[in-house]
């Protein structure tokens, strides 16, 4: 059977191929603490939950339109418009199955083949992969430790050509946990503007800012009608296995972003969407707590990685995973990469953690190795993992 060509252009998030090389370590009887995974180690919010059986005991299991169901629009319009600063009407939101799918039909939406997408590296590797996928050219832009895995502002500029279409940008980041200040979204703002560029805004770890406020560049002058912001439920809510997620444009792109989405999914899960509302309007204290822990977990695991011989971590602005750096730990352990490093930790120290490369190649004279771990892990699995972590470097 003949496979399209087209699939050899679409990579994958990584993180599942590991996550399925960790259970099935398990299922050997494997001790294994995975740091690999990038889901809140929470259950999703009882108020949320008791919203969802009543939705569907309420009979909302059924189709519904494309774009949303229209109480979940408004509540995402209100919950943007507080949140970002800016008006947003219920026809600038799209509700889709997860916030994934945002990705994929906004670029879809707006780059042509041999356009070119600018995207952060390392980086959510679904952004390459999809601009590979549609035939235009994917334009990494180096994220730099030393600027806490913020991008250098010549270097973005030096990007832009006549045939970019589009910067994407993500902040609080995956894999690394930086966060952009208002300065650098300010630069992308007037470069974006002065070259007729979209802004695609991954904001999916909005409220998991640690320092400081979230800013969204759509609340900038002139950015609001070229943003295609993203958010969802996934993260603030640890609602990964809800489908859950949203993107909000100006409303002629929102029109044919659910056009994609009525000629792919039909739409999103009914009842879902009224756990969403609920998720949004309903009591915090659960997210909260949640969120407090994650910040908790932050200085504990960033602590503990800094007293490895051959580690160095960054402490991150937001999200819940560390970037560190294992260069030294790599050449202690004549491993040449951190792919290497990786399945040594996986079949010597039973920890599982990402490759830096998971996240996009290395970038041009790039000499360094990293690796992710997710924090969303308890604080006992975090002290045994990183002490499994420091026997295995420091042997």
């Amino acid at each position: 059977m003949q496979i399209a060509q087209r699939m050899n252009l679409l990579g994958t998030e990584t993180a599942f191929e590991v996550l399925a090389e960790v259970n099935k370590l398990k299922a050997s009887g494997k001790d294994i603490i995975s740091f690999a995974i990038g889901e809140p180690d929470f259950d999703t919010p009882s108020n949320i939950i008791d919203a969802g059986i009543k939705a569907l005991k309420g009979g909302y299991t059924h189709y519904g339109p494309s774009a949303g169901l229209l109480p979940i629009r408004e509540s995402i319009a209100r919950y943007v418009s507080n949140s970002r600063g800016i008006k947003v009407d219920p026809e600038e939101v799209i509700v889709t199955p997860g916030a994934k799918p945002i990705i994929f039909f906004g670029i879809l939406s707006c780059i042509n083949e041999g356009d070119e997408v600018i995207y952060p590296n390392p980086g959510f590797p679904i952004y390459e992969s999809v601009i590979n996928f549609i035939g235009a050219k994917p334009v990494p832009l180096p994220l730099l430790e030393e600027k806490d895995f913020r991008f250098d502002v010549e270097m973005l500029k030096e990007k832009i050509t006549k045939r970019t279409r589009m910067i994407i940008i993500n902040s609080p980041q995956n894999p690394t946990g930086g966060v952009l200040t208002e300065d650098d979204l300010k630069i992308i703002a007037d470069l974006a503007i002065e070259n007729d560029l979209w802004v695609f805004s991954d904001e999916i770890y909005c409220n998991m800012v640690y320092d400081g406020k979230f800013k969204s560049i759509s609340s900038l002058p002139g950015m609001k009608e070229r943003t295609i912001l993203l958010d969802g439920f996934s993260k603030t809510y640890a609602m990964t296995g809800w489908r859950l997620g949203f993107g909000v444009t100006n409303t002629e792109l929102a029109t044919h972003i659910a056009r994609l989405e009525t000629n792919s999914v039909s739409c999103t899960s009914t009842f879902t969407q009224m756990a969403g509302v609920e998720a949004l309007e309903g009591l915090q204290d659960e997210s909260k707590a949640m969120i407090k822990e994650f910040k908790a977990r932050r200085y504990l695991i960033v602590e503990e990685l800094n007293k490895i011989d051959g580690i160095t971590c960054k402490n991150p602005g937001g999200a819940f995973y560390v970037f560190p750096n294992v260069t030294e730990a790599c050449k202690k352990l004549n491993l040449k990469n951190s792919k290497e490093f990786q399945q040594y930790l996986l079949y010597k120290a039973d920890v599982a953690v990402l490759a830096g490369t998971c996240f996009g190649r290395k970038n041009e004279e790039e000499d360094q190795e990293y690796v992710r771990l997710s924090y969303a892990a308890s604080r006992e699995n975090i002290r045994e993992g990183v002490r499994r972590i420091k026997e295995a470097v420091e042997k």
